[in-house]
């Protein structure tokens, strides 16, 4: 909004001297970066009234778990605030209609996406938090339920990012499978290397499903102790940041010889937001937490984090940054499955992982420092893999 407001008024600002004061908004480094700014802005100057608010209307944790081991901590929870999550979206979308060129059709499908699966996931929150009223013992949305729309949004999403790709050449890089050591430029000033793999539309719409609804479901189930989800969310989000600026500039991407998608670079501004909703939140969301983010916020997070690495051409850099999520949701699958083939046998403790580390002897805040540890360790390793090409 800003900057279409800048835009527009670029004529008269110069005949008025004045152009050189907003000038700062034609960068997209700049506006990416006040994005992070505002969105922490917002959500510490809105944090405390929403968790009042959110008091009042009793809309807290349960403190029910499934895992016996699992219920004494989970007691201590009881009662705090949940559906934080409106915070981070909220954060994300204003911030994001400030400084974004809300022409840009990437822009345009990330808060699709965002108002999507946030309204998705608060939907499935207030089910679980209002059945004691209700009555009717439903709990959330049933599984199937919410999978069906996290993949339907997942599919059309892969349709329009392949079509918005879809230019005159068939061999557009914004539809290359981008391999780890490969190179997308023979050199730094262009021509496509050989060996390439373009993907056809199906192909192209299967990842992008996986990724966007993967990731979603990933940092859904990460969320389970104080400022876990938030604090990684914040780590991969400024790494997609910066490959948002890679993947957006022509002279960098060739530099790196990685995919050169035009337009994606004003993604940046929404990753810039994503970052700084999820610093504002940590700072209410740490331990011991006064809110939590609750369905509402982790499913829009992992989505918008999937859709970035889809649109970006860089899914398995996004699978290194977002290493600890797969690590979870991986636990779940494995330690589920394994239940059911051996008759009741366990891999872990308890799933997901964050809980068999905490029960086999870490404190809360251990577990949660040591993965932010390791999320920045991958997030190196990650975007150093780059230039390993």
């Amino acid at each position: 909004m800003l900057y279409l407001i800048h835009q527009m008024l670029r004529d008269w600002l110069s005949r008025h001297d004045a152009y050189a004061i907003f000038s700062p908004l034609d960068e997209i480094q700049f506006r990416a970066l006040a994005a992070v700014g505002v969105a922490f802005a917002l959500v510490l100057a809105f944090g405390r009234p929403t968790i009042r608010r959110l008091i009042r209307m009793k809309i807290g944790d349960s403190g029910i778990t499934d895992a016996e081991a699992l219920r004494e901590t989970a007691i201590t929870k009881a009662n705090t605030p949940t559906m934080g999550g409106v915070l981070i979206c909220g954060a994300i979308g204003l911030s994001t209609l400030l400084f974004a060129d809300l022409l840009n059709f990437y822009v345009q499908l990330g808060l699709v996406i965002l108002v999507w699966l946030s309204v998705l996931g608060g939907f499935d929150d207030w089910l679980k938090l209002t059945a004691s009223r209700r009555g009717d013992g439903r709990q959330g949305l049933y599984a199937w339920e919410k999978l069906v729309f996290q993949l339907g949004i997942a599919v059309l999403a892969g349709v329009f990012i392949y079509r918005q790709g879809n230019t005159e050449s068939a061999r557009d890089v914004a539809h290359v499978l981008n391999l780890p050591f490969q190179k997308t430029y023979v050199s730094l000033i262009g021509g496509l290397s050989e060996g390439l793999i373009f993907l056809p539309m199906g192909a192209f719409v299967l990842i992008a499903t996986l990724m966007i609804a993967g990731v979603s479901n990933a940092a859904n189930i990460t969320d389970g102790m104080d400022g876990l989800a938030t604090g990684i969310s914040g780590i991969v989000s400024l790494s997609l940041l910066l490959l948002a600026l890679i993947a957006g500039t022509e002279p960098w991407a060739h530099y790196l010889l990685v995919p050169n998608v035009v337009g994606s670079d004003e993604l940046a501004v929404l990753a810039g937001a994503m970052a700084g909703a999820c610093l504002g939140f940590l700072w209410w969301n740490c331990a011991p937490a006064m809110v939590f983010m609750g369905d509402t916020g982790s499913l829009a997070l992992g989505g918008l984090i999937g859709y970035l690495a889809v649109v970006l051409r860089q899914e398995v850099v996004a699978l290194i940054l977002c290493g600890v999520f797969l690590v979870e949701i991986g636990s779940v699958i494995l330690q589920v499955g394994y239940f059911k083939l051996t008759g009741g046998k366990r891999i872990f403790r308890c799933a997901p992982f964050h809980h068999h580390l905490h029960l086999g002897g870490w404190a809360e805040q251990q577990v949660v420092a040591r993965l932010w540890i390791v999320s920045i360790l991958l997030a190196v390793i990650g975007l150093a893999s780059i230039k390993v090409r």
